[in-house]
């Protein structure tokens, strides 16, 4: 079994948050670059985690506040995996990606940090891309910033058009 370490996430975990839910507070914002919002279709939206797993870490939030996906419709589904599919497809032409993890922690039982606004994660693999910094010296490297990392690939979630 391997196990994904991420201790710097502890200043997520034990940091002070933000009154509401982040997905419902995000989706309202009318600065897109500051919410890091990356694309809105009709029925969810693509945004940057504030805390990143890895660089270009992305998250796919339906606008309807619920917890699982028996309560979204097809639409909606439909739109999410679309949005996971072009995410993978703009973060492998821009910074190259060897792989990928996508999927849903879904309840606080399956891990999710927050179990009342399912969304869904694109995380960014790249070989090599676990050594020892975040291992041993509880440090993870992240190669570039949030807004750098936004301004490179907003680029090409300007150009996807929902068919």
């Amino acid at each position: 079994m391997q196990q994904l370490w991420a201790p710097w996430r502890i200043s997520y975990i034990k940091g002070q948050k933000e009154k509401g839910c982040i997905f419902c507070l995000k989706q309202k914002s009318t600065d897109d670059r500051h919410s890091l919002i990356l694309s809105r279709g009709d029925h969810s939206f693509v945004l940057m985690n504030l805390y990143p797993y890895n660089n270009s870490h992305l998250l796919i939030s339906p606008y309807k506040h619920v917890e699982s996906t028996d309560q979204l419709n097809m639409e909606t589904l439909n739109e999410i995996i679309w949005f996971a599919n072009e995410s993978m497809i703009i973060i492998k032409k821009n910074l190259s990606a060897d792989g990928y993890n996508f999927g849903a922690n879904i309840g606080s039982a399956g891990g999710a940090g927050i179990a009342d606004h399912i969304h869904f994660h694109v995380v960014p693999r790249w070989n090599g891309d676990t050594n020892f910094m975040p291992v041993v010296g509880e440090t993870k490297v992240q190669v570039q910033g949030l807004q750098e990392t936004y301004d490179e690939l907003i680029l090409d979630f300007d150009k996807i058009i929902k068919n």
